[in-house]
């Protein structure tokens, strides 16, 4: 059984989080309106997340929006192995199985070199391998040191550094009683993180 607990923010801050477990549960049993209402909920914040993660040479070969298209089908197939755990467990659960995609997704192109056809006289203005190599080392290390962190403090990391929320956006979501305890509490996960990456 698959178990997320992470609190994510969801699009509309009035959804009622009773009603996305209720959705899932109808989903469960094929209620395919429930399951159309979860995936149009669902999907674009997850593209919000998604947007920029694959590196420059990787987007050609699989755009960023038809992964997370993918990656949402794959998981609402096998929505019977979810079990709801919190407010933003879906949330957590898709964007956890977005982010082995694109290692997946990253891996497979690192592997199979791109063919294409070279002009003389063009200057390549993209990342060197060098670059890229680093970059996608970076993510990893940044998403290693992200799931050693306690729960609130991923929320706060994520909901302001990866949705761009603003401080008066996560103190209502994390239950903070003003955006300045919330920018505190942003600053200390920040501080942890960074202890936690080598």
């Amino acid at each position: 059984m698959v178990e997320f607990a992470v609190v994510q923010p969801e699009d509309d801050a009035s959804v009622d989080p009773a009603k996305t477990a209720d959705l899932i549960e109808r989903a469960k049993h094929g209620d395919h309106e429930a399951a159309d209402i979860l995936f149009a909920r669902h999907i674009p914040l997850l593209r919000r997340w998604a947007s920029g993660r694959l590196p420059h040479w990787a987007r050609d070969l699989a755009d960023t929006g038809d992964l997370v298209q993918a990656t949402a089908l794959d998981a609402f197939r096998s929505l019977n192995k979810f079990e709801v755990r919190g407010d933003g467990a879906l949330q957590a659960y898709l964007r956890q199985a977005l982010m082995n995609r694109l290692r997946n997704e990253l891996r497979r192109v690192s592997r199979k070199p791109i063919p294409a056809v070279l002009e003389s006289g063009v200057v390549d203005d993209g990342q060197s391998p060098l670059e890229v190599a680093i970059d996608r080392e970076q993510l990893e290390k940044y998403s290693a040191a992200l799931d050693q962190l306690p729960a609130d403090d991923r929320e706060a990391i994520i909901g302001r550094v990866e949705f761009g929320l603003s401080y008066a956006e996560l103190a209502e979501l994390l239950g903070k009683p003003s955006p300045d305890a919330a920018r505190k509490m942003v600053s200390r996960a920040l501080v942890k993180l960074a202890q936690q990456m080598p």
